[in-house]
């Protein structure tokens, strides 16, 4: 993954403790950056408080699973243009359209490849540019 040309607040939920450091680590190592929670109450909390431009939010979860963390950070005022991934194991068609009636933006499945998130991140700095607002466009220092 070659470095972002843009700093960007990415939110990483994943109760596997070791993929979500790691996918945090590698994030803050092309200069994005990350917050990471484990569960979905502390998603919302980080969400709400850090208000983040993308989400990598695993589905599985105890206690609260991503669809109902999805559908209540789309309730959640100040983060209507939050991009919202889901990143996680399930992969099968009911999988996806569950996902896509949660409101996530897209469906990953891991291991994601480091283009992928690439991509992702080009794709938000490109959304930053065509919204016309030249401080959301501008790499933060």
């Amino acid at each position: 993954m070659k470095d972002a040309a843009a700093r960007h607040r990415v939110l990483v939920v994943d109760d596997n403790v070791d993929a979500a450091v790691s996918l945090g680590m590698l994030l803050k190592l092309v200069g994005q950056d990350v917050r990471v929670a484990y569960d979905g109450p502390t998603a919302l909390r980080q969400a709400i408080d850090f208000r983040p431009e993308l989400i990598l939010l695993d589905i599985g979860m105890p206690m609260m699973d991503g669809y109902e963390v999805c559908r209540r950070l789309r309730r959640q005022s100040g983060l209507e243009k939050t991009t919202v991934v889901a990143l996680t194991g399930w992969g099968q068609d009911e999988d996806r359209r569950r996902s896509h009636e949660a409101g996530f933006d897209l469906h990953l499945v891991k291991p994601v490849e480091p283009s992928a998130l690439e991509r992702l991140i080009e794709g938000l700095e490109s959304d930053a540019r065509a919204s016309g607002d030249p401080a959301e466009a501008e790499p933060s220092s």
